[in-house]
C-alpha cells in the first residue's frame, strides 16, 4: 500500500465537520424564527425531520445508482457539500415561511447523504484497518458539525441570517478541502448498487440483525435528544430564575459528543466495539431516566450531567457502524449498511415527532422518559450479538 500522507485524516475530519455544519442549522435559528414568524415549539419536528427524510431519500438514491462507486467519492463529496451549502443559503435568500424552510432543509438533507457516508467511504480507502478508531474521529466531527450552528447562534445576532451564511460557507469550504487535499485512497472499495436480493440475504444474518437492533435503539434517542436540548435548558433556566445563553450551552452539550466518539474509538481498540457501545448506551439510558432529577440540580452540576449525556449519547455511533460492517456478509455489506442507516434515520423521525407533540402538554424533563426504550433495546440487542458471536466461535 502506498505511503499515507499525514494530512489525510486531519483533512477528512475537518471536511466532515465543515460539511455537516448545516445539519442542525434550522434548529439553531428556531428561537429567532419563532419571534419573526410566530411559530410554536412543535416546529422543531418539521425542521429536524425534513433533514432526516432528505438524508434517507438521498442515501437510497445514491445507493440505487451506486454513485460513490461510479464516480470518485471525493468528487461526490465536493458536489454534495456544495449542494448542501446552496440549499442552506436559500433559506436566508429566499424563504419567508416555515414551509419553504422545510423544503430547503429536505434538499439539504439529500445532499448530506453525499457528505457524511461518503466521507466515511473516503476514510476507509485510506484506513482499512482500525475502523472503529477512525470512525470515532469522523462521527465526532459530525457531532461537532451538528453543534456548530448553535455556537454561531450563541453570538446573539439580531437576525437569524448570519447563522445560515456562516454554516453555508463552512460546508462550501469542506467540499473544497476534500477535492483539493484528499485523493482516493489505495484501499478504496468498489461496491455495487443497492439490491433487494442482497437486503434479503443480510436480513437472514443473525449477528447483523443484532447489531442493527442496537443501532436502532441508539437512533431512537439520539436526534430527538439533540433537538430537545435547547428546550430542556430553557425550561431549567425559567424554573430556576436564571438567564442562560441557551444556544451556547446547547453547543457544548452536543459538541461533547466529539470527545465521546474519540474516546470510544480509542477504547474500542482495547475492549472491542460491542462493549464500548453497550456502556455508552447504558450511560445515556441512565441520563434519560434521571432527567427529572437533573432538572432540580444547581447550574454547574446540571451542566456536568448534560455534558456526560452528550458524551455518551453519540459515543456509541461509530462503534455501531464498525459492528455493522464487521457482522454483515462481505458480499452484501453495502446494501446492508444502506438499509440499516435508512431504517435508523426513519426511527429518529418518529421519536422527534412524538416528543414535539408532547412539548405543549408534558414537562420537558419527563419527556426524556420517552427515549428510555431505545438504550434498553440497544443493550439487549448487543447481549444477543455477544451470544451469537460466542455461538459461532464454539
Amino acid at each position: 500500500m502506498q505511503q499515507r500522507p499525514r494530512r489525510i485524516l486531519p483533512l477528512i475530519i475537518l471536511a466532515q465537520f465543515l460539511g455537516t455544519s448545516t445539519w442542525f442549522a434550522g434548529n439553531a435559528i428556531l428561537p429567532l424564527l419563532q419571534q419573526s414568524w410566530q411559530l410554536a415549539d412543535s416546529a422543531v419536528a418539521p425542521l429536524t425531520n425534513s433533514v432526516q427524510f432528505g438524508f434517507i431519500c438521498g442515501a437510497l438514491l445514491f445507493a440505487l445508482l451506486a454513485l460513490a462507486d461510479r464516480i470518485s467519492p471525493r468528487y461526490l463529496f465536493f458536489v454534495c457539500a456544495t449542494g448542501s451549502a446552496v440549499a442552506n443559503l436559500g433559506i436566508a435568500l429566499w424563504a419567508d415561511n416555515l414551509q419553504q424552510v422545510v423544503v430547503l432543509r429536505f434538499l439539504g438533507g439529500m445532499m448530506l447523504a453525499g457528505v457524511y457516508p461518503v466521507g466515511m467511504k473516503i476514510a476507509t480507502g485510506w484506513y482499512p484497518e482500525g475502523l472503529g478508531r477512525a470512525l470515532g474521529y469522523l462521527v465526532g466531527a459530525l457531532a461537532l458539525g451538528t453543534a456548530s450552528p448553535h455556537f454561531v447562534s450563541a453570538l446573539q445576532f439580531s437576525s437569524w441570517q448570519p447563522v445560515i451564511y456562516s454554516v453555508s460557507l463552512a460546508a462550501f469550504i469542506g467540499g473544497w478541502l476534500i477535492l483539493l487535499g484528499v485523493p482516493d485512497g489505495p484501499a478504496l472499495h468498489q461496491g455495487k448498487a443497492l439490491s433487494l436480493r442482497d437486503l434479503w440475504v443480510a436480513l437472514q444474518h443473525k449477528p447483523l440483525r443484532a447489531s442493527a437492533g442496537g443501532y436502532f435503539g441508539h437512533m431512537w434517542e439520539l436526534y430527538a435528544v439533540w433537538a430537545l436540548v435547547p428546550f430542556w435548558l430553557q425550561a431549567w433556566a425559567v424554573n430556576h430564575g436564571q438567564t442562560l445563553n441557551i444556544a451556547f450551552w446547547s453547543f457544548t452539550v452536543i459538541a461533547a459528543g466529539l470527545f465521546g466518539c474519540i474516546a470510544g474509538g480509542r477504547w474500542s481498540v482495547k475492549f472491542g466495539s460491542r462493549r464500548v457501545a453497550f456502556y455508552m448506551l447504558l450511560g445515556s439510558g441512565l441520563c434519560c431516566l434521571l432527567s427529572p432529577l437533573a432538572f432540580n440540580l444547581p447550574l454547574w452540576v446540571m451542566l456536568l450531567f448534560w455534558w456526560f449525556w452528550g458524551f455518551t449519547i453519540v459515543g456509541d455511533s461509530p462503534q455501531f457502524s464498525a459492528l455493522s460492517a464487521q457482522t454483515a456478509p462481505p458480499a452484501v455489506v453495502g446494501s446492508a449498511l444502506t438499509m440499516i442507516n435508512c431504517v435508523g434515520f426513519s426511527i429518529s423521525m418518529v421519536s422527534v415527532q412524538l416528543s414535539a407533540m408532547l412539548l405543549s402538554d408534558v414537562p420537558i424533563a419527563w419527556i426524556m422518559w420517552l427515549f428510555v426504550p431505545g438504550p434498553v433495546l440497544g443493550m439487549l440487542s448487543l447481549r444477543w450479538l455477544q451470544r451469537q458471536t460466542e455461538h459461532e466461535v464454539a
